[in-house]
């Protein structure tokens, strides 16, 4: 099955990619991983649910380490900005696509710097509400780099756009644990 998985993955891959569109029928993304169509509805119930789970490969694949503190920093967001740009026409078809909206949720949570929700009692609910919204927030941000123009990517200039939007989200933050309310 790992082996059936990873061929469908990237087969969805490369023909997204080539094509420059996530309306790729099924047929051919079974042919071109060597499994039935049949194989496909079974694990993935539709074409969908495939690129998703094929963006969302890609993008672990490279992003793991973010969440476990395995890089900081502008290394954080030039991992980001890297992978987004060496991966533009996949990740611009997908953005696009009838997946892109369970794509940008399930890439928020792997882009979220904290653990929110891990039901701790002594975990600051509005420190894990400020980690999702850093991560929506740089989620959207990376979509628009990635599908908005025709012009090469840069991923320095990314990184550094990521950073000072960050800067600018923890400077306005400053204390976390004071009540919403008082946020004036």
């Amino acid at each position: 099955m790992r082996r059936t998985r990873a061929a469908l993955m990237r087969a969805a891959v490369a023909l997204v990619t080539d094509r420059g569109t996530a309306n790729i029928p099924v047929s051919d993304i079974a042919d071109t991983a060597g499994v039935s169509r049949q194989l496909v509805y079974l694990h993935y119930g539709d074409r969908e649910n495939l690129l998703l789970e094929a963006a969302l490969d890609l993008a672990r694949g490279d992003l793991a380490d973010l969440r476990d503190g395995g890089r900081a920093g502008r290394e954080r967001a030039l991992t980001v900005a890297r992978h987004f740009a060496a991966h533009r026409e996949f990740y611009r078809s997908i953005f696009s696509s009838g997946s892109a909206f369970a794509f940008n949720k399930a890439l928020s949570r792997v882009l979220t710097p904290l653990e929110a929700g891990d039901g701790s009692d002594d975990a600051d609910p509005l420190a894990e509400d400020f980690a999702v919204f850093v991560a929506n927030g740089t989620t959207a941000l990376v979509a628009a780099w990635v599908t908005e123009g025709d012009e090469a990517l840069d991923p320095e200039a990314m990184a550094d756009r990521l950073l000072a939007v960050g800067g600018i989200a923890m400077a306005a933050a400053g204390g976390l644990k004071r009540p919403v309310a008082d946020c004036s």
